[in-house]
C-alpha cells in the first residue's frame, strides 16, 4: 500500500450493504493461526518476491499449487502494464473460487507482490535492496491461503473468491499510478462481476496488532464495515479496534470505484514497513487467527 495519503478519488455507482442472518457459532469453522503462519514464513523462505524476480515467479507457482491442494478452481489472470516511469512490468493476478455455483459471492483479496527497494530503511545504504515482506505481502496471503484449506473441508455458504494482486507495491514514493496494479486491472476487466463485498487484507500479521477503520472503507462501505466490526466486537477480537483509523492508498480503492462496497483490514502502524526489518518474527499466528476468525465468522453469517 501507498500509506496514509490525502488524495480525491471518484465514487462511482451505489454502494449497497446487506444484513447477516444468524447461524449457529458451533458450525463455523475454526480458523488456525499456527497454520497460516507457516504459510507465510514458506513465503519468505523463498526470499523476496518482487515483480520480474526468481521468487515471485516462485512464489506464484506456490500459490496455485496451495490452491490446488485445497481444491480451488484455479485461474490466472496475466497482464502487462507500463508504468509512468516507461518501464513494462508483466504480472499475473491468481484466483482461486469455491462455490462457483453460488450467484451471490464476496472477494477475499491480498497483494502476493514485495517491494523491490528498502525506501524507508534506516541504513541509507540498503535503501535500493530488497525487502522480505513478511508482514507487507506475505501475511495476507497466508491468511487467504488459510481460507482456502478451511473451503476445502467445509464448503463455504456463499460463493467465495480468492484473489491474489500482483503489482500492488512497486511504484517509486510518489508515483500513485504505479500502484495497485492488480487490483485495477481484475476491476477494469471483471466483466459483469459484481460481489457483495471485497474484503481487503494487508499487513495484519504485526504482534501488535491493531485494526482500525479505515477512513476509506467507512466513508463508501460503513454497513460492512460497522458489520465486520461488530462481528469482532462480538467474538471479544480485541485487535480490532472501533475507531476511526487513517486513509489508505490499497487493493480496495478500485472496487470502491466502480461502487462495490470495500474494506480493507489493515494495520498501518507497523515501524518495518518498507524496511529490511519486515521478517517473520515480527509477525504473529495470533494476529493472523484473529483476523482470520472475523473473517470466516462474516462468511458463515451469510445466506445463500
Amino acid at each position: 500500500m501507498i500509506g496514509k495519503t490525502i488524495i480525491c478519488f471518484m465514487i462511482s455507482g451505489l454502494i449497497l450493504g446487506f444484513s447477516q442472518s444468524c447461524s449457529k457459532v458451533d458450525k463455523v469453522p475454526v480458523f488456525n493461526g499456527d497454520s497460516a503462519y507457516v504459510f507465510l514464513v514458506d513465503q519468505c523462505e523463498i526470499g523476496p518476491r518482487y515483480p520480474g524476480s526468481q521468487g515471485h515467479r516462485q512464489l506464484q507457482r506456490y500459490i496455485v499449487k496451495q490452491l490446488r491442494r485445497f481444491d480451488a478452481n484455479v485461474s490466472l489472470q496475466p497482464f502487462s502494464w507500463v508504468l509512468t516511469t516507461g518501464d513494462t512490468l508483466h504480472l499475473i493476478n491468481i484466483i482461486g473460487n469455491y462455490k462457483k455455483s453460488s450467484r451471490k459471492r464476496i472477494l477475499l483479496g491480498a497483494h502476493y507482490d514485495t517491494r523491490p527497494r528498502a525506501d524507508r530503511d534506516k541504513e541509507p545504504s540498503s535503501r535500493t535492496k530488497p525487502i522480505l515482506g513478511a508482514n507487507d505481502g506475505a501475511s495476507g496471503v497466508a491468511v487467504l491461503l488459510e481460507l482456502a484449506r478451511i473451503f476445502k473441508k467445509s464448503e463455504p455458504p456463499v460463493g467465495v473468491d480468492l484473489v491474489f494482486f500482483d503489482g500492488e507495491d512497486y511504484g517509486l514514493e510518489g508515483r500513485i499510478d504505479d500502484y495497485l496494479l492488480g487490483s485495477k486491472y481484475f476491476v477494469t476487466h471483471r466483466k459483469g462481476y459484481f460481489p457483495l463485498s471485497a474484503i481487503i487484507v494487508d499487513m495484519i500479521g504485526d504482534k501488535d496488532l491493531e485494526i482500525e477503520m479505515e477512513a476509506y472503507s467507512m466513508q463508501a462501505s460503513p454497513v460492512l464495515v460497522e458489520e465486520i466490526f461488530s462481528i469482532a466486537e462480538k467474538l471479544g477480537v480485541r485487535e480490532f479496534v472501533k475507531r476511526k483509523g487513517p486513509a489508505i492508498i490499497d487493493d480496495h480503492v478500485p472496487f470502491i470505484q466502480v461502487g462495490i462496497s470495500a474494506i480493507d483490514l489493515i494495520d498501518f502502524n507497523y515501524p518495518y514497513w518498507h524496511t529490511l526489518d519486515d521478517t517473520p518474527d515480527k509477525c504473529s499466528p495470533a494476529s493472523l487467527e484473529a483476523v482470520g476468525k472475523v473473517i470466516v465468522h462474516y462468511i458463515w453469517g451469510i445466506e445463500d
